[in-house]
């Protein structure tokens, strides 16, 4: 069968009064010719039913044309829960900047139609959607409408705008960046701010990461850990060291890995006593970290850890010995 009879054979197929011959023939649409198959995954994506739909949102992952992009925009307000969420997964997925303009006038659109003192409406999703797809195109022209929804009601919007402005780099936004990162109510915003903070080398930033160090959420605790590191700003060191003391693991890793990049002598108690903890991926952080730091003690403390039961961290022990052999 050609191409062209088996793609008209297809359309007949998605007009068929069974949902299931319909979904089955979107899933057998060729995708070496868009000219012809686009059209009908575009039609599909109108389909009363809602399995066809999701068919469709999900093959048109990684396809460019304007008609895909504004069938998957307008798929973003569908009825049903998978279908939204498909449409949001295959926008995410577009590399062209030529879209950037469609996305920004979806944003600007559902931006106008979400009361900002509201997050119980279908809104937050459609931005927070549309706002990793521009996230994902680093389109600078995203910068306004991001921080404007910074002050949106919904979490969810907040974190997305938070995204873009961390993929921006735009040192403008670092003033409301530290802001959220310490004071925004959900934690999830918080900690995707501190990550934002990443792309800064400016000392402006190192009190919002000393506040998260501290924070209530453990996630956001780890984040910063990771962030100063990350930056390797002086300042911190302290807070640095007492997140050793946290009582989440994962907390501690980060702070261990970040203490070893920053190569912090006073830590090196806090980490020879991170070898004995139970937690094996800790002992073996430590024993990276007590490496870049070098010195007698680490030394001494990483000879010991030759014996732990873990042969990872008895390698790693071993590694890190050898490195600091070498810098001497």
């Amino acid at each position: 069968m050609s191409m062209l009879n088996e793609v008209s054979n297809i359309e007949q197929r998605l007009a068929d009064s069974d949902a299931g011959v319909r979904r089955v023939a979107v899933l057998e649409l060729p995708y070496s010719d868009v000219e012809e198959t686009l059209p009908l995954l575009v039609k599909a994506m109108t389909d009363s039913d809602a399995a066809v739909r999701l068919e469709a949102a999900k093959a048109l992952e990684g396809l460019e044309e304007p008609p895909a992009v504004a069938a998957l925009l307008s798929a973003l307000h569908d009825g049903n829960e998978e279908v939204r969420q498909a449409a949001a997964l295959s926008l995410a997925e577009l590399k062209q900047d030529l879209h950037a303009p469609m996305l920004l006038a979806a944003l600007e659109n559902a931006l106008k139609n979400s009361p900002e003192n509201s997050s119980e409406n279908s809104e937050p999703f459609v931005l927070a959607s549309v706002l990793h797809a521009l996230r994902e195109l680093r389109a600078a022209q995203a910068y306004t409408p991001a921080m404007q929804a910074l002050q949106h009601a919904s979490p969810l919007v907040r974190r997305a705008a938070v995204g873009v402005l961390g993929y921006l780099k735009n040192p403008a936004a670092l003033g409301a960046l530290t802001r959220i990162a310490s004071n925004d109510a959900d934690a999830n915003v918080r900690r995707t701010a501190v990550g934002a903070l990443g792309f800064a080398a400016e000392a402006e930033v190192l009190p919002a990461l000393i506040t998260a160090l501290s924070d209530d959420s453990w996630q956001v605790r780890e984040e910063a850990a990771g962030t100063v590191g990350k930056l390797q700003l002086s300042g911190a060191d302290t807070q640095l060291i007492g997140a050793m003391d946290d009582e989440y693991w994962q907390v501690r890793v980060k702070a261990a890995r970040s203490l070893g990049r920053m190569k912090v002598v006073a830590a090196l108690s806090a980490l020879i006593a991170a070898l004995a903890h139970s937690m094996s991926n800790l002992r073996k952080e430590a024993a990276i970290a007590l490496g870049e730091i070098g010195g007698s003690r680490a030394v001494a403390a990483l000879e010991v850890a030759l014996d732990d039961p873990d042969p990872d961290v008895r390698k790693i022990a071993k590694l890190a010995l050898l490195q600091i052999s070498k810098a001497v």
